[in-house]
């Protein structure tokens, strides 16, 4: 995923969980925050030690931003998304975890079109 499309940063982090626009499913948690004028969306992602060990960890966050880059066209760009992985999440397949992902989206109201 391009530099572009992250959200890095501490404080960007801060700023989308602080507007409260959540939208959770067992899975996942997923923040939006509305960015008027953003040509893409961001993505920020999070994946606690309860989840797994680091290999785990970054097996979820690779399916999470892999599900973001096939789908991404089908979402509202201008907005930024924080999604927090639950630990259910460490035993799925990337099947089931974009299909956990699509539901919590479909929830958020944030498909320009149907996926």
């Amino acid at each position: 995923m391009k530099k572009e499309y992250r959200v890095k940063k501490e404080k960007e982090f801060q700023k989308i969980l602080r507007a409260k626009h959540s939208f959770a499913n067992r899975q996942f948690v997923v923040y939006v925050l509305d960015k008027e004028g953003q040509s893409h969306f961001r993505l920020g992602v999070s994946v606690g030690k309860k989840v797994g060990n680091a290999v785990t960890r970054n097996r979820v966050k690779r399916y999470i931003r892999e599900v973001f880059k096939n789908i991404g066209h089908t979402l509202k760009q201008d907005k930024d998304y924080v999604v927090i992985a639950r630990m259910q999440t460490a035993s799925m397949d990337y099947e089931q975890i974009e299909k956990s992902l699509k539901h919590v989206l479909k929830r958020a109201k944030v498909f320009t079109e149907r996926p």
